[in-house]
């Protein structure tokens, strides 16, 4: 028998504000990311603070994030894929440290995504793969105070100039830990899948730090529930056999319009518990996610 919840977590952004003492990246300069999202943990293993930025930002809302939180370092890809269309990452992310104070930015990291060109300043610029392979393979995990800093994030500044929020490091981690845990029913073996957005506190809570601290296979999804076809969220469940999975409300509404075949075309046997997060869901799509699984 599958179950199903929707917004079972609705305090999942309450945080505190904290300092934060870590080696070797001082306290007062955290990482910016935005893209590569798994990342974040490896900042969090090794006691470093980041703020993961939304990648359709233009370059002037990231610039004045990189400014506000003062970091000297972010993390991009050269472009990003997202329903067929190429976004370039690189390139909003040159015109955003140009649009920083000089000195503030001293290195841009830059992953592999497409491997089309982008420009890459000698000095500046600096690409991970190259970097990672040169380091050493295992990096001990630094031990940190229940309030350090763990991670900034922005809000989307669409109600006034964008506030970022310190979430500290065991209130926060001991929250996502659990609610994913017990929400979820993780169960050895289970394929779990958050389709929501990195870049937002969903995605960090039940993307990354949730399901990697329980030790839980995750799933990451890139582009759109509509790319290549209506039916990618089905096929990915079949496909990977997912025994959880959580979206929004959204999605749902924009693909209730094609009907049950698209769903009912899979084998959707593997799943056992759905969710729905992000903004209340309204009883027609509610019905319909539930009866079209026959949860």
């Amino acid at each position: 028998m599958r179950r199903a919840f929707a917004n079972p977590t609705q305090a999942h952004a309450t945080l505190s504000t904290s300092s934060s003492s870590i080696s070797p990246i001082p306290e007062s300069h955290p990482l910016t990311h935005t893209h590569p999202h798994a990342h974040t943990h490896t900042h969090t293993h090794t006691g470093a603070p980041h703020s993961v930025v939304f990648a359709g930002f233009s370059a002037q809302a990231l610039s004045d994030r990189i400014v506000d939180v003062g970091s000297p370092w972010v993390v991009t890809s050269d472009e990003g894929l997202r329903g067929g269309k190429t976004i370039p990452l690189k390139k909003t992310v040159d015109a955003a440290v140009g649009a920083c104070p000089g000195g503030l930015v001293q290195k841009v990291f830059t992953f592999k995504r497409t491997g089309n060109a982008v420009p890459m300043d000698d000095v500046l610029d600096m690409w991970m793969e190259p970097a990672m392979a040169a380091a050493r393979p295992f990096c001990p995990a630094e031990s940190m105070d229940s309030e350090d800093t763990m991670f900034m994030l922005y809000t989307s500044g669409s109600t006034g100039k964008p506030k970022g929020v310190t979430h500290s490091t065991a209130g926060y981690l001991l929250y996502s830990h659990m609610t994913t845990k017990y929400t979820f029913d993780l169960q050895e073996g289970d394929v779990y899948a958050c389709v929501a957005d990195c870049g937002w506190i969903t995605g960090h809570s039940y993307i990354v730090y949730g399901p990697l601290s329980n030790g839980a296979t995750t799933l990451m999804f890139e582009s759109t529930p509509m790319y290549p076809d209506n039916d990618r969220y089905w096929d990915l469940i079949a496909r990977h056999k997912v025994t959880q999975f959580y979206t929004a409300p959204t999605a749902l509404r924009a693909l209730m319009r094609f009907g049950d075949d698209p769903v009912k075309k899979h084998d959707l046997s593997s799943l056992r518990i759905l969710g729905s997060v992000g903004e209340p869901i309204n009883p027609e799509a509610w019905r319909w996610y539930v009866s079209t699984y026959a949860v």
